[in-house]
């Protein structure tokens, strides 16, 4: 919903608002907030809002730590919780440097000028997102554990799915705030569930993704479990991805769709899904930044590993849903919910700009299972994996000029270097797999 600054101030007087939270991502990914009593808000609302940038991961240096927040009006949200003493409510916020302009290392910044690239040929991103969690116990001192809370299954209801209550709270609250939940539901893994929330423009929906995590959380947290976005909390079942549905627009019509192309697919579309195919291996690195994100990009649990794209089923990186008309999208399954969800937007629809801009053909859809093929005949149709571990996405990222330029030279040497040592720190520990399968025996 659009509002102005008056709307606002009208708003947090008329909601009795007492605290407002100045919301803004690192990049990292993690949501940071300034809470400001009411009193400030005009004073926000006018981007005079300070904040010490030298204290947020991949900000500036403490010789230049002064930051200015601005608030988007259309973000304004208030939070349905702890609202006995007077409701807080939420403002998301571009970061500045002092002398007025965007601050480089501001991710949201980063995916307007992704969007920007994308207006510049007359089109605009629409994406939807597919974000699953784990739901976890607690053990007796409120730690998380990895012990799930039911036996549920894909699609299970109570009593099997214990956390259907939870579930119900969570959509209850997204829909207080301004979400269209489209669908939910319990996913593959025990303690795993997925809550669907309808398409918007690329910004809306990175913002929709960082206030989702934040709504799961705490409303897990009100049950007494612990909601977590880690890709493969478990080892030997599903992990959680966060499909990404996308398509682009021009003048109002939905530019992948043309009725009389080969199953009604624009070449606009192909082009898309051919960028996305060229730079994956190097967009990986941002879409799946954990170590961990690598133990669910494995054969065998219905994860994306091989890079390809389907008109049909569900097992290549890029799939295209049935519909057709103004529904006609592409499904990038790669991508895992511990992702910026910012940065992730801007460097997909980077890769697939840059597909329309040089009118790269995809190959060949691969309409079979590939998971049930065997290697010779991957490499016959061409299908590559992606990359197996971090330390290959950080490589693979290092050699794209296009997504390099993508997050622009800040976020890049930032990211790159706390996701360097995040993966040295991985690689040169010794797991306990180690001890129990070398040192009885070596």
């Amino acid at each position: 919903m659009a509002y102005s600054r008056e709307d606002i101030l009208h708003l947090v007087k008329e909601l009795n608002i007492k605290f407002i939270r100045l919301q803004f991502s690192d990049v990292l990914g993690i949501s940071k907030n300034v809470a400001i009593p009411v009193k400030q808000l005009e004073k926000a609302l006018d981007g005079e809002m300070m904040f010490d940038g030298s204290s947020i991961e991949g900000f500036v240096r403490i010789e230049e730590s002064d930051m200015y927040l601005r608030p988007d009006p259309d973000t304004f949200t208030v939070f349905p919780w702890n609202t006995k003493e007077g409701a807080t409510a939420r403002l998301i916020c571009d970061i500045y440097n002092p002398g007025g302009t965007p601050f480089a290392g501001c991710p949201r910044n980063t995916l307007r000028r992704a969007i920007a690239q994308a207006a510049e040929l007359g089109y605009t991103l629409n994406a939807g997102p597919e974000a699953e969690f784990f739901l976890f116990l607690k053990d007796s001192e409120g730690r998380a554990t990895t012990i799930t809370h039911d036996s549920g299954g894909y699609f299970d209801l109570m009593p099997v799915d214990m956390g259907e209550a939870a579930r119900r709270d969570m959509v209850l609250t997204l829909q207080e705030m301004g979400f269209e939940v489209e669908a939910s539901h319990h996913e593959v893994a025990p303690g795993q569930h997925e809550i669907a929330f309808k398409y918007a423009d690329a910004l809306t929906t990175a913002d929709n993704i960082a206030t989702f995590k934040l709504v799961v959380r705490t409303i897990a947290m009100q049950h007494g479990l612990h909601a977590t976005f880690m890709p493969k909390p478990i080892f030997g079942i599903a992990g959680s991805g966060m499909h990404t549905h996308q398509s682009l627009f021009k003048d109002g019509h939905n530019a992948f769709y043309d009725p009389d192309k080969i199953s009604q697919l624009s070449d606009v579309a192909r082009h898309y899904v051919a960028g996305l195919l060229a730079h994956v291996k190097a967009f990986t690195a941002v879409t799946n930044p954990l170590v961990n994100s690598y133990k669910r990009l494995v054969p065998g649990f219905e994860a994306p590993v091989y890079i390809a794209w389907s008109e049909h089923n569900r097992s290549p990186l890029v799939r295209v849903p049935a519909r057709r008309g103004i529904g006609t999208r592409i499904e990038l399954r790669s991508p895992d919910p511990s992702c910026n969800p910012y940065l992730a937007l801007a460097v997909t629809l980077s890769a697939g700009l840059d597909g329309i801009r040089k009118g790269l053909r995809p190959p060949e859809p691969v309409n079979l299972n590939i998971y049930e093929m065997n290697q010779e005949e991957r490499r016959e149709l061409g299908v590559e994996t992606l990359p197996q571990t971090l330390g290959e996405a950080l490589q693979e990222l290092a050699g794209s000029e296009v997504i390099r330029n993508a997050l622009g030279e800040h976020i890049y040497d930032r990211f790159m270097a706390a996701k360097t040592i995040e993966w040295t720190r991985y690689r040169t520990q010794v797991h306990q797999w180690e001890l129990d399968n070398y040192l009885p025996v070596f």
